[in-house]
């Protein structure tokens, strides 16, 4: 996939449906430092993500997020 067919959404859907436990909200940074240098609140980083797929839905929806 490249940038352009990838869905955007906007911040406040996203805000939303992580406060309401729908999505994951993801920092895209493979660089676990930088990832808490720019963490968001209820985010994750991309290792804690991977470390938690097995257990995840598979519905589970996950917004990717870069600064």
């Amino acid at each position: 996939m490249d940038a352009a067919t990838i869905p955007r959404i906007d911040v406040e859907d996203a805000r939303r449906k992580v406060a309401a436990g729908d999505a994951l909200l993801v920092c895209a940074y493979s660089d676990d430092v930088k990832c808490k240098q720019l963490a968001l609140e209820g985010s994750i980083t991309l290792s804690e993500l991977e470390a938690r797929l097995p257990s995840l839905p598979k519905d589970k929806e996950i917004i990717f997020y870069c600064a």
